[in-house]
């Protein structure tokens, strides 16, 4: 699972992306000194872009830096898979769009030209043509005829639905989870066959291999179904199969890996990632799975694989993605204490006897620094992570949640308190998120990633949410992990335990930002008129839509009118955490029991539809920022020095100057797939 976040406040931690310039900077990015570092890069639509640094780096040792320099390189070896499985045209589209960027000897100050390249930029950024939040197509400001003209001057080719689609209407949304549709059908994700429909899924997979006993597979996590003479089959992401050769780049990278890991367990890990890479074995991804969660020694760790399922609209199969991680020593000596007293949390929970984890088993929680991304995760990158997804493998063997530190502290270094003043309801919510606000969020995203996802059972005899909650079980997830941090951010244990120093005041910051982000900020993200749909967004919908109702006769939260802006203000915050507790409490039961009326009840009642006349408000006083509503980031770009016989004696970290610059690179560097798979 991953979090992500975006706080329009003092400290803005979420989705992050990158993007930028012009043709002349095709050579390796420049060195950018620390004592000039500039986060920000450049901002275009509503996207602003920004760099990251990677504290820690230089102290590695040569073999550590080797393994993260081998690490990056088979992540950025895969990179052309997420933009595939984002859509089936995605890599034609890129290839034509990159080739007149490169090419183009026309006017290129000219409006249209300009409009052409913020296009290619949210493209780059979205990884295809569909917005990287809302999964809406991306509209482009200049006409077809203009992109044919484009096309007939750089002799560049572009025809058919691959030309079309990016101005007709369809394939509009990359996934499409509401209710009362076909949801196979009417999503763009390029996870099905473009005649397979949500019931031949369900019983495709009703019928289909589950694993062992009481330790299912997670069926369907690397594969695209497709009708075959008739018939649907399952076309396996390995070597000798779809994406093929990309995933042949990533196991030599990998194998390089392998020969410079920390230790035997890390070489143990490896070695089963490679195998699942040349078999498609699930079996083996689950061997895998349980030898990289009990793999917690050493200074360097990765995900890699095809990990998340949000961007499936029935929760099957995952995206491809990779972050490596450098241990943030001194952040994970303090966080280390959630993962000490994980049981606590638990055996004090609100949620029902039966449903609460008797043994809560090696949940690990570190900050790391991020040494480079790709895949799902780049250019909007999570905030927090906690793998593996696997029910089974994290009650048995427990689970890793990490902090992205340095992805946190780019985001707050770039963040500004205009936004915050103009949606607070008054001077103490301002000076309370300032003065707490950061610790809040990354204490909020501790809980929700160590405590959160490792909580609760299911009871025994019910599927996997997936099979349960189907197109409701990440937003559920997601929101039911939020609540136990929520719950849990205004307890004195955390005071008591030292990892604040007024947990009130704490608790007060996380509520406030939460209920304010929940009902009105995060609408800014949206167009007017528009439904909300991406989980993350949906999930803090319900949960604050929720605690408001349930608090209306104690006018526990209070919706306020003033000048014709509207504001919502916590009364009482010790009932809000009653409030709370009651939630987590119904949402652990529905995962527990597999209640999908009640799961559909709760999303479609309280997540998803918004008020559009408060909609219209909250656009129009956000009109006046400037500063963009998503985040992404460029990568550090990691050079080996070698000798005279080609061995690495070092590792360099440098800067791309722009995203377009990172772009170019990576088009001319990792491009390994063609245009159609």
């Amino acid at each position: 699972m991953k979090l992500k976040h975006v706080f329009y406040s003092v400290a803005v931690a979420g989705l992050l992306t990158s993007c930028a310039v012009d043709k002349k900077e095709e050579k390796q990015p420049e060195e950018i000194t620390k004592a000039e570092f500039n986060y920000v890069v450049e901002q275009f639509a509503d996207v602003r872009v920004m760099r990251y640094q990677i504290p820690g780096f230089d102290e590695l040792t040569l073999k550590e830096k080797k393994l993260v320099y081998y690490l990056t390189q088979a992540g950025l070896a895969g990179r052309d898979i997420m933009w595939d499985q984002n859509y089936r045209h995605n890599l034609e589209i890129r290839a034509a769009l990159e080739n007149i960027n490169n090419t183009y000897k026309g006017d290129r100050d000219s409006k249209e030209f300009q409009d052409f390249k913020t296009y290619l930029k949210r493209v780059w950024f979205s990884n295809g043509i569909h917005h990287h939040y809302s999964n809406d197509k991306i509209k482009p400001e200049f006409s077809n005829e203009y992109l044919y003209g484009l096309l007939q001057s750089t002799n560049t080719e572009l025809t058919g639905d691959a030309f079309s689609v990016i101005f007709n209407d369809k394939d509009a949304k990359k996934v499409n989870k509401k209710a009362g549709v076909d949801n196979v059908l009417a999503s763009a994700v390029n996870f099905y066959g473009p005649d397979v429909t949500s019931t031949e899924v369900a019983d495709f997979y009703a019928k289909a291999y589950k694993g062992p006993k009481d330790q299912p597979i997670e069926a369907g996590l690397n594969s695209k179904l497709v009708r075959e003479n008739g018939k649907l089959v399952e076309k396996v992401w390995k070597s000798g199969g779809m994406y093929g050769q990309a995933i042949d780049k990533i196991i030599g990278w990998l194998e390089k890996a392998k020969g410079v890991a920390e230790n035997e367990k890390q070489a143990e890990a490896l070695g089963l990632l490679i195998e699942y890479y040349k078999t498609g074995s699930l079996d083996t991804w689950d061997k895998y799975c349980i030898a990289w969660v009990t793999s917690t020694e050493g200074n360097i760790d990765w995900i890699n694989g095809f990990i998340e399922v949000y961007n499936d609209p029935k929760g099957y199969r995952g995206s491809y993605e990779t972050i490596v991680e450098i241990k943030d020593f001194d952040m994970s000596r303090k966080m280390a204490v959630l993962s000490e007293n994980a049981q606590w949390f638990e055996d004090n929970s609100p949620l029902d006897e039966n449903h609460k984890k008797k043994n809560v088993v090696g949940v690990s929680y570190k900050t790391v620094n991020v040494a480079g991304e790709a895949g799902d995760a780049s250019p909007s990158t999570p905030i927090g992570v906690n793998l593996p997804n696997n029910n089974w493998i994290r009650q048995e063997h427990g689970s890793k949640s990490v902090s992205l530190g340095n992805i946190t502290n780019a985001d707050n270094n770039a963040g500004g308190t205009d936004r915050l003043k103009e949606f607070a309801n008054d001077q103490e919510e301002i000076d309370l998120e300032i003065k707490y606000g950061q610790k809040a969020d990354k204490l909020h995203t501790a809980l929700h990633e160590v405590v959160g996802h490792a909580s609760g059972t299911i009871n025994k005899g019910i599927g996997q949410p997936k099979e349960t909650l189907q197109n409701y079980a990440s937003t559920m997830e997601e929101g039911r992990a939020d609540l136990v941090g929520l719950y849990y951010l205004m307890d004195p244990k955390l005071q008591e335990l030292g990892l604040v120093d007024n947990w009130e005041n704490i608790g007060k910051a996380a509520y406030d930002g939460y209920i304010r982000n929940g009902l009105l900020t995060q609408l800014v993200r949206i167009n007017l008129g528009d439904d909300i749909e991406e989980d993350h967004m949906v999930n803090r919908q319900w949960v604050s839509a929720w605690a408001f109702e349930q608090g209306e006769k104690d006018n526990v939260i209070e919706k306020i009118t003033r000048d014709g802006k509207t504001y919502y203000n916590i009364n009482d915050y010790k009932k809000l955490r009653e409030i709370f507790g009651r939630l987590l409490k119904e949402a652990q039961r529905i995962k527990s029991e597999g209640d999908f009326e009640a799961a559909k009840a709760l999303v479609e009642g309280y997540g998803v539809k918004v008020n559009q006349d408060l909609h219209k408000e909250v656009l129009k006083r956000n009109e006046k920022f400037t500063a963009a509503p998503y985040r992404g980031f460029v990568n550090p770009v990691l050079e080996t020095v070698t000798d005279a016989d080609g061995n690495i004696t070092d590792v360099k970290v440098t800067q791309p100057k722009t995203f377009e610059e990172q772009m170019k690179f990576y088009a001319k560097n990792y491009n390994f797939l063609p245009t159609k798979n």
